[in-house]
């Protein structure tokens, strides 16, 4: 047995935890949860009743049905964030633009706090951008050599006529920066 084995000992919370940080990692799971968590208050409290000692205050309105349209989008949009990354930007913007329909439909877009969480989230989702691979450290070595060698090379190939020229003047292309189209 060698004192590497990691696997064997470990406990299943522990790899259960780690397995959710990675999946975490690589996607807006912040900006899915917003979103999601937006959508709860925006549904809840057109349908409230509220008990003040032995008040009922109904917090019913007109516009419940769309209340309840908004904050299932809402739902279903944080959730697509979380298992579909590719839909971030427009989930992200759809989540902003339900938010702000959320203020005039559902009470203030949930008194406020549905409307925040649902700007929150999407700006974060519209943000997000997903991070680079961490490459293996053979790999670092063979880029950073690449890298060197390429930087040398174009110091080196910044004269006229080289293929990093873009100015179009250069005798090489034939035509001394003019199309020749006629």
């Amino acid at each position: 047995m060698s004192a590497e084995l990691t696997g064997q000992n470990e406990h299943y919370l522990t790899v259960f935890r780690r397995n959710f940080r990675d999946w975490r990692g690589t996607r807006p799971f912040w900006a899915g949860l917003f979103v999601l968590l937006s959508g709860f208050p925006i549904m809840y409290f057109p349908y409230a009743h509220l008990q003040v000692g032995h008040l009922t205050l109904a917090m019913a309105t007109t516009a419940g049905a769309g209340s309840l349209i908004i904050g299932v989008l809402l739902v279903v949009l944080g959730v697509s964030l979380w298992f579909q990354r590719h839909v971030r930007t427009f989930a992200g913007v759809a989540s902003i633009l339900l938010g702000l329909v959320s203020l005039p439909v559902s009470n203030f877009g949930g008194f406020v706090m549905g409307f925040l969480l649902a700007l929150i989230g999407g700006a974060m989702a519209v943000a997000w951008v997903p991070g680079e691979p961490v490459a293996e450290p053979a790999e670092q070595a063979a880029t950073k050599q690449d890298d060197a060698a390429e930087h040398a090379s174009t110091e080196a190939g910044d004269a006229v006529g080289e293929p990093n020229d873009l100015s179009g003047t250069s005798p090489a292309n034939g035509a001394n920066g003019r199309h020749s189209a006629g």
